[in-house]
């Protein structure tokens, strides 16, 4: 049974950095999975003198969660780990409820991490979640397969953030045998054995191996390498894209437009059909709005799309504008889309603005108070980009914990 460990631990050494101040979180909920994960990511933390931060959600979705939560503060007391007890408060849907417990786990996980200084969080997912993927699929879910390695799907609150799932390819029941070989309780979630939920529909009829990668498929490397930022959107030799798969066209929709609801594979389908040759493109797709001509093809922001809140920031504080530009200053900011105050810059700027794709001028970060945009140098307020880290992360060209 040491060898659970040994290759844990083997993951750990590939991916993480042993010398980092920062620490490593652990995503914890007291299931044998994540309780093996835990007991390793500790001794692996200490042997290095990395700190470990236990993050613990409780959805509010059951009496006992509370409870849960304490068992694992416990946890972390007893593994000398920092502990962060999370909570998905509000009303919840009646409909969809899994995926929304999902999509607020990654979020609260992402905010925690990010607060702390993490840059990784380790989870607990296993060979049997990802044949529970496969049968689920099987039934017209479209359930991702877990990955070893990538991004947090969490956005914005997961910028800059990576999950590392070193268990891949070990099985529930190992993991299991595992921990009772060291006299480990865990707890059992009857959730998984409740058939009105999809997984554990998938998780008592599933047979068969698993197909899927274990990472990004390197052509998408390969495509992320040969974009280029574009005001905050993305720029690519059109010859790159003939025959692209759906994976890389949805990731650049996704991260020019500062959105994270993937398209449809229907939709997806059409624009890569559209993109062959090099007939003059102009669509709109997940909130993107896609240019091509016969050498590149553009993905902007949707000038179009609804929904730009304004962004308010205080001196000293750091935001994210539309999911596309984080903003930091020193002074206190009011950020909005720069459509409708272009005609009001100086000469210099509205040069440099028409130096620009068209479609990616309106969608800029405007300053009210400066009135400028943030393109170039304004006292003290820096704006980054996004686009094109996001797409570079998803694309599999992060390997490891960013220093």
């Amino acid at each position: 049974m040491r060898g659970l460990a040994a290759a844990v631990q083997q993951d750990l050494d590939r991916r993480l950095r042993s010398a980092s101040p920062a620490p490593i979180a652990v995503a914890l909920s007291g299931g044998g999975d994540s309780l093996a994960l835990a007991l390793i990511a500790a001794d692996w933390a200490h042997a290095h003198g990395r700190r470990l931060l236990i993050l613990t959600v409780d959805h509010r979705l059951r009496e006992e969660s509370a409870a849960w939560t304490q068992a694992c503060a416990a946890t972390a007391a007893r593994l000398r780990a920092d502990f962060r007890a999370l909570a998905w408060e509000g009303e919840k849907p009646t409909t969809g409820l899994p995926a929304a417990a999902r999509a607020a786990r990654h979020r609260l996980i992402a905010d925690a991490a990010r607060e702390a200084g993490a840059k990784v969080v380790l989870m607990g997912h296993t060979a049997s979640d990802r044949l529970e993927a496969v049968a689920m699929r099987d039934t017209g879910s479209t359930t991702p397969s877990p990955r070893a390695w990538g991004p947090s799907p969490a956005w914005p609150e997961g910028r800059g953030v990576f999950l590392l799932r070193p268990m891949l390819t070990q099985t529930r029941a190992d993991i299991r045998a595992w921990l009772a070989g060291r006299g480990e309780t865990w707890i059992e979630d009857p959730a998984n054995e409740d058939h009105s939920f999809a997984r554990a529909r998938a998780r008592a009829r599933m047979s068969g191996g698993e197909t899927d990668d274990l990472a990004p498929p390197r052509d998408l490397a390969d495509l992320a390498r040969a974009t280029t930022d574009l005001a905050g959107g993305l720029a690519v030799p059109r010859s790159a894209l003939q025959d692209a798969p759906g994976a890389f066209l949805a990731a650049a929709c996704l991260c020019a437009a500062g959105t994270a609801r993937p398209p449809r594979a229907d939709a997806l389908a059409r624009l890569a059909e559209a993109l062959r040759g090099d007939a003059p493109l102009v669509a709109t797709l997940a909130g993107s709005r896609i240019e091509a001509d016969d050498s590149q093809v553009r993905f902007l922001r949707d000038a179009g799309r609804r929904g730009v809140a304004p962004l308010t920031l205080a001196a000293g504080e750091t935001g994210v504008w539309d999911g596309r530009f984080e903003i930091n200053t020193d002074r206190d900011v009011t950020i909005q889309p720069l459509t409708g105050h272009a005609a009001g810059l100086p000469a210099a700027q509205r040069a440099d603005l028409k130096r620009l794709p068209a479609g990616a001028r309106g969608t800029l970060p405007f300053i009210v108070s400066a009135g400028s945009p943030v393109i170039g140098a304004i006292p003290g307020v820096s704006s980054r980009p996004l686009a094109l880290d996001r797409l570079r992360a998803a694309c599999g060209l992060v390997e490891g914990e960013p220093a």
